[in-house]
């Protein structure tokens, strides 16, 4: 063989590997790996820790990701579809989440679900797995709480007064009217058997 074909034959080798890591490259880079986008806000925005490192507001959080606030910190995660979550001040969650839905491990603070397309499971240090809907946190060692002010505390009483003043009606006018009552005005009641 000529120089001039091993010229050839080399730099055909070359192209060939090029492209192939230049498509390999391509296709590992195409990950479908869910991210949620880390939003901090507080005093010591500088003071939330990912995975034990420093994070900023815009840093992307992956699936088993620990986040930390420190005290005067938020920390908000937004997984698009997915739902949104807050993260209280002095709160650390260990946290996993898919396209079905957000999970995590609630080591302490407080984490509140903003919005969620299915219901978001925080399981406590007391090893209760909590189901939170939007609106509602758990707090590490306590069960669920609702902060939407419509739990019903004091509408029992409301129908309760309606109901004893309703009773109380009933028992006013039987005693007032000399047990003078009539249902069905003067008419004859037939009876349909003979």
């Amino acid at each position: 063989m000529n120089s001039k074909q091993w010229r050839s034959k080399a730099l055909s080798l070359c192209l060939i590997i090029a492209t192939i890591a230049t498509y390999s490259m391509v296709a590992l880079a195409g990950s479908d790996k869910k991210a949620g986008e880390l939003l901090i806000s507080g005093s010591n925005i500088n003071g939330v820790m990912v995975n034990g490192e420093a994070a900023q507001s815009g840093r992307s959080i992956f699936s088993s990701s620990t986040i930390a606030t420190p005290e005067n910190t938020n920390a908000t995660i937004n997984f698009g579809k997915i739902g949104i979550i807050k993260l209280a001040p002095n709160t650390t969650l260990a946290l996993s989440f898919s396209e079905n839905g957000i999970n995590g491990d609630l080591i302490t603070g407080t984490v509140t679900v903003l919005n969620a397309e299915n219901k978001v499971n925080i399981k406590t240090i007391n090893g209760e797995v909590v189901k939170l809907n939007a609106g509602e946190s758990a707090t590490s060692g306590n069960a669920k709480q609702d902060d939407d002010d419509n739990d019903g505390g004091s509408a029992w009483l409301i129908w309760a007064l309606i109901f004893g003043g309703a009773i109380a009606g009933v028992v006013i006018a039987a005693t007032t009217s000399n047990n003078d009552i009539s249902l069905g005005g003067g008419t004859t009641v037939v009876s349909p058997s003979r």
